[in-house]
Parts: structure tokens; C-alpha cells; sequence
């Protein structure tokens, strides 16, 4: 496969949710020669203590298993950022904006991943909305696609009418590169739940059995294509 996507960025609010929208994806596009970058809004775990603290072994634990993913996947280093978990609805978007502006100006990415703006989560709304203000079709921007990917349980519990529900438009075979997006969810052992939760990990195996018997394919990951540049 000779990928059309040569510098790609994918945007996510949390570690872990890289994998869970497009790990199969970061893996088929690796090994095409893409250079594939992964940024990171919040460290997924300062929500979990009472005040928002950052319990350090725990942060530590939770960046560690992200590089190990992106190693698997064949992702650059993973960039991190120190924006509040699951409380980025509480800083002025335009901060987070002009954070994913010196990424893309620096990355020139040509393709962005990132998720839905549907989804029940606010951070990965904000993270969805930040995309979309920092990629405005402009004379000399590099982005010439944006794709929103979903991630179980955070997409498919939004209630209908709440929000714009996910409609996959594009959907990529991960038949040969499943195996890795397993191994790589594997890596956030400490992330995942037992089925038959949606972030485990039967449910994304099944997940991408499903979108991809839809399309044709033994495994896939689908996206809704947000804009296409041609």
C-alpha cells in the first residue's frame, strides 16, 4: 500500500484514545511510510482524584503506556500536553487552539485524525472543535483531510438528539494490522475493562469485525470525513 497521507497528525484528548479511534489506521499508514504523530490534550487521570491532582505514578504509568503504543503502531514519540482532564470545557478554546496551531505549524501535517463531535465526553468535543477552528481552509495550509473517528464507550453513549450521532462515510482495512491495535490496547492494560464493557477488549475486537463486515473487509476502522482538499 503506497499511502497518499505522508504526514499525519492525530489529535486526542486522552492517551489511549488514539488507539481506540485509529490504531489500526496509525499502523496500516506507518507502514505505508507515513510519518505519523500523536498529540495529547490531557493526561486521562487528573480527573480521577478529588481536587483534579495529578497523582504522579499514575501520570507516569498512563505517558509510558502511550509511547509504548505509538512504538507498536509505528507513531513518532507521542506529544503531551498538560491541559485539565476531562475539564478542558473549563479553558477558553482559544487556548486550545493556538496549542493544536504550533503542532500543526510545526508537524505540517497533510491529514488529521481526531474524534467525533458527538461524543458523551467533553474533552474529545473540545479536542473535535479545536480541530476544526485550527484547520479553517485558508490560502497555504498544508491539511487537506480531516477524518473523525469514534471511540467505544464514549461515542455509541451520547443519546440520540443530545448530539450530532457518528455516520461513518470512510472506512480503512485494518485486517492485517488488527493484531497491533489489540496489542497496542493491551499496553493501557490500566484503561481497559472486562466485557462485557465497550472499552474492552472484545468490544473493539468485535467493533472492528462489524465495521468492517460492512465494508466488505474481515476487520476496519470508520471514519466520518470531515473535509477533503482536493
Amino acid at each position: 500500500m503506497q499511502s497518499s497521507q505522508n504526514r499525519v497528525l492525530v489529535v486526542a484528548a486522552h492517551p489511549d484514545d488514539e488507539v481506540l479511534g485509529c490504531g489500526g489506521t496509525i499502523a496500516r499508514l506507518s507502514d505505508a511510510g507515513a510519518a505519523v504523530t500523536v498529540m495529547f490534550f490531557a493526561d486521562g487521570v487528573g480527573a480521577r482524584s478529588a481536587g483534579g491532582e495529578i497523582r504522579q505514578p499514575e501520570l507516569t504509568e498512563r505517558r509510558k503506556a502511550a509511547q509504548t503504543a505509538c512504538r507498536i503502531l509505528g507513531a513518532e514519540d507521542p506529544l503531551f500536553f498538560d491541559f485539565p482532564d476531562n475539564r478542558l470545557d473549563t479553558v477558553p478554546l482559544i487556548e486550545v487552539t493556538q496549542t493544536l496551531e504550533k503542532v500543526i505549524d510545526e508537524f505540517r501535517p497533510d491529514s488529521i485524525y481526531t474524534h467525533h463531535a458527538g461524543d458523551v465526553n467533553a474533552d474529545h468535543r473540545i479536542a473535535h472543535q479545536a480541530v476544526v477552528t485550527a484547520c479553517r481552509p485558508q490560502p497555504g495550509r498544508d491539511v487537506r483531510k480531516i477524518y473523525f473517528f469514534e471511540v467505544a464507550s464514549s461515542t455509541e453513549w451520547q443519546t440520540p438528539g443530545s448530539a450530532p450521532s457518528f455516520q461513518p462515510t470512510s472506512f480503512v482495512d485494518i485486517s492485517e494490522t488488527l493484531p497491533r491495535k489489540i496489542e497496542a490496547l493491551k499496553a493501557y492494560a490500566m484503561e481497559m475493562r472486562p466485557w462485557p464493557h465497550a472499552r474492552s477488549i472484545e468490544a473493539n475486537e468485535h467493533l472492528a469485525r462489524w465495521r468492517g463486515a460492512t465494508a466488505g473487509f474481515k476487520a476496519a476502522e470508520a471514519f466520518m470525513l470531515g473535509r477533503e482538499l482536493l
